[in-house]
């Protein structure tokens, strides 16, 4: 119960933390402004996967978070009309994005390898 506690609020961070890096974007550094916000959603979706598979070993987590990540950016290649109005929508947008990067699939990638090494060494340091 305490680490789905702690990857609750690992997640929430995040989430805080990428809407900050959006809202702010005008205040913080360009390289900042321009890559945090999808390392910070995939680092998101890294605890929300912890918090739902707690008892499971941490790797199952990065493969179901690159899976998820990867999928949702290669969904936005997939142009039709109720999707596009699905994701003009605020929900929908922050959700589904709006079109396909390449490099965001390298900013996903970062987002989740830092939050699986920084979760092996929170564990290690912790016990």
């Amino acid at each position: 119960m305490r680490e789905k506690f702690a990857y609750s609020i690992a997640m929430l961070l995040m989430m805080v933390l990428g809407f900050g890096s959006r809202a702010f974007a005008d205040q913080l550094p360009l390289f900042i402004s321009r890559h945090f916000g999808d390392a910070l959603w995939a680092a998101m979706i890294y605890f929300a996967f912890r918090v739902l598979l707690t008892r499971q070993q941490r790797w199952i987590s990065v493969v179901l978070s690159f899976g998820f990540s990867f999928g949702i950016e290669f969904s936005q290649l997939y142009q039709e009309v109720w999707i596009n109005e699905l994701r003009a929508t605020l929900l929908g947008g922050l959700i589904l994005g709006k079109g396909f990067l390449l490099i965001d699939l390298i900013r996903y990638s970062a987002g989740i390898l830092f939050s699986y090494v920084g979760d092996l060494w929170f564990r290690k340091n912790s016990c």
